[in-house]
């Protein structure tokens, strides 16, 4: 039987060394590691009860804008899911170490409120028998996947910034979206994507990777651990070993990864070694099979050979090593829920990401230790880790947000004005026939803007037609927008056909162009009107490929505010296209052939 302790004082709980603290304020990225820090941290394990131990490895999502008030509805939704109604009631009966944010779960719903709901679910936290403060994380990678959105900056994503292929602008971008992360109480983002997008049909992916140059995404990524470290962030690589080969997605099924160990080595392990040399402070794992790593085509979550073996042991990381959400398909094709969240530990993980049933997964765990599977000893081992990494951050000495740090930090005139100058050096022109671009007011004064509308990132106004629109007549145009959707049906392409006349100019948002792709027939459509049509591909950068007779073509690499609004200054001429693609365009009918190499891009004559 297990034999609690006396719990220590709230003093001895939050004094942290001179060191740790040292880090909280200037961002060095150095771990809390001493000896002398570890005892004090391993005294606070050894007070724990094992219930405590096992609730600290677990870092769960809870509905509500408020850590005791949330709205009725997501009372009922933690009922129905968890089987406590706040998320204080999470943190006291579970005891988790970590909470996820999401925008779907009601949590961010403005800068102010997010600080408010950290404070309480660190009040809950700080008055349990044990005090040990909550890691707060969210997914805040920009680009596609934010969950943090106006009035927060809003930056470019991955391949943007692979795009732009400024390590100071990536590096800057991470500081400014990192600031505001810790404003509001949010302490682990899970950014920047260390996967190599080798495969242009990868559906999970994409754009959310710096591109396909290992040692360009390698560069970039470190660029950004230090950034989001720097402004006192931990920052996350994935999806280790390794995501970028996939036309699974992890989400829905279990890729495998066909890479050689050799293959491995050269493609995909080139970020993961520049962020651990850089000092990261969590590195995520994939739902995927690596035969070549691990014969046994455990998935890497569950594999002891990938993560230990490779992971800890080949690439020297001792930081925190936390799951991908084990509510995925990918980790739950081979074993049951029950079991996931013990092979996890027991291959290496120390932090287990949002099981889809905590009861379940935080019961297993605790049976495996009382049944001897698992031992106390294993867990102290991920929970020191942890600990270290909260005693970093200076969550020890100063668990809570502040309206004052949120008002002076948060979607500042100066983060703003950084995120559009960022956003402008990432735009890229692929196509300009006969010097089309840039547009005038003079001559092109009427513009109708086309195409796809999918749903939008947090934080974004409207529909990626409207503000593309709302940019143009900003700028002097007279812009008008229809939108055809991504699957535009024959009455749409016909009402977008009969937009056209009489219109100096069509712009159309190309979104993921297939080879069935009705987007294909709208553009053909448009072309046939001899109004000169320009497309902007508002997605990943292939779509140039399977399109045909627009008198220009651009690279937006999203959807997201900052970055179309930037395209919108490139396509007037007030910014000039600095961009260059981070990954190949191939030829659509002949995939070994390359249309538009790494590298390339267009710019106005001088």
């Amino acid at each position: 039987m297990h034999h609690r302790a006396p719990a220590p004082s709230r003093r001895t709980l939050l004094t942290v060394t001179a060191a740790a603290a040292a880090a909280a304020v200037t961002g060095v990225t150095a771990p809390v590691a001493h000896a002398n820090d570890d005892r004090k941290l391993q005294r606070i394990i050894d007070r724990m009860s094992l219930e405590e131990k096992v609730g600290q490895l677990f870092v769960m999502r809870v509905y509500g804008h408020s850590a005791t008030a949330p709205d009725q509805a997501d009372i009922d939704a933690n009922l129905a899911e968890i089987g406590v109604r706040t998320a204080a009631e999470l943190v006291e009966r579970y005891h988790v170490g970590g909470v996820i944010y999401f925008s779907w779960a009601h949590n961010t719903r403005d800068p102010q409120q997010i600080a408010a709901l950290s404070n309480g679910i660190q009040r809950a936290a700080l008055a349990q028998p044990t005090p040990v403060p909550v890691l707060i994380s969210t997914d805040q990678e920009h680009g596609i996947v934010c969950r943090v959105g106006k009035p927060a900056t809003l930056l470019p994503g991955a391949m943007a910034l692979g795009a732009g292929g400024s390590h100071a602008d990536a590096r800057k971008a991470a500081q400014i979206a990192g600031e505001e992360l810790a404003a509001v109480g949010i302490r682990q983002n899970y950014a920047p994507v260390a996967d190599v997008n080798v495969n242009p049909a990868n559906p999970v992916i994409g754009v959310r990777s710096f591109g396909s140059d290992p040692q360009a995404v390698a560069g970039l990524v470190a660029a950004q651990v230090k950034g989001y470290q720097r402004a006192g962030v931990a920052a996350t690589s994935k999806h280790f070993p390794g995501h970028g080969d996939t036309a699974v997605d992890s989400h829905y099924g279990l890729p495998t990864i066909t890479h050689t160990r050799e293959q491995w080595a050269e493609l995909d392990a080139p970020p993961f070694r520049s962020a651990i040399a850089a000092g990261i402070d969590s590195i995520m794992t994939a739902h995927i099979v690596v035969p070549a790593l691990d014969p046994s085509e455990d998935p890497a979550t569950l594999s002891r050979p990938i993560l230990t073996g490779i992971l800890r042991e080949q690439l020297g990381y001792d930081g925190v090593v936390v799951t991908d959400s084990l509510g995925m398909e990918g980790v739950r094709t081979k074993y049951g829920d029950e079991r996931v969240p013990v092979l996890a530990l027991k291959a290496g993980v120390d932090q287990l990401l949002n099981p889809p049933r905590l009861d379940v997964a935080w019961n297993a765990v605790l049976k495996a230790v009382r049944d001897g599977e698992l031992t106390e000893a294993r867990l102290d081992e991920s929970i020191l880790r942890i600990l270290r990494l909260k005693a970093k951050l200076g969550l020890f000495r100063q668990a809570y947000a502040t309206r004052a740090g949120v008002d002076r930090v948060v979607g500042t005139d100066a983060h703003l004005a950084h995120a559009d100058r960022i956003a402008e050096a990432t735009t890229t022109l692929l196509l300009n026939e006969d010097g089309f671009l840039p547009l005038s007011p003079a001559s092109h004064r009427s513009v109708l803007v086309v195409g796809a509308d999918p749903a939008s990132p947090s934080g974004t106004t409207g529909p990626p037609t409207t503000t593309l629109a709302t940019a143009l007549t900003e700028l002097g145009f007279t812009a008008t927008a229809l939108s055809t959707g991504i699957t535009p049906t024959a009455a749409k392409i016909e009402e977008a056909v009969a937009a056209a006349a009489g219109k100096d100019v069509v712009l159309v948002g190309t979104y993921n162009v297939s080879a069935t792709s009705p987007q294909r027939t709208l553009v053909a459509r448009l072309v046939a009107t001899g109004v000169p049509v320009v497309t902007v591909a508002i997605r990943n950068p292939y779509d140039v490929a399977r399109l045909g007779g627009q008198r220009a073509a651009l690279a937006a690499y999203s959807w997201t505010d900052v970055e179309l609004r930037a395209a919108v200054r490139v396509l007037a001429g007030r910014a000039r296209p600095r961009g260059r693609l981070p990954v190949p365009v191939q030829n659509a009918d002949d995939p070994t052939k390359v249309l538009y190499p790494v590298g390339y891009g267009l710019s106005y004559a001088r």
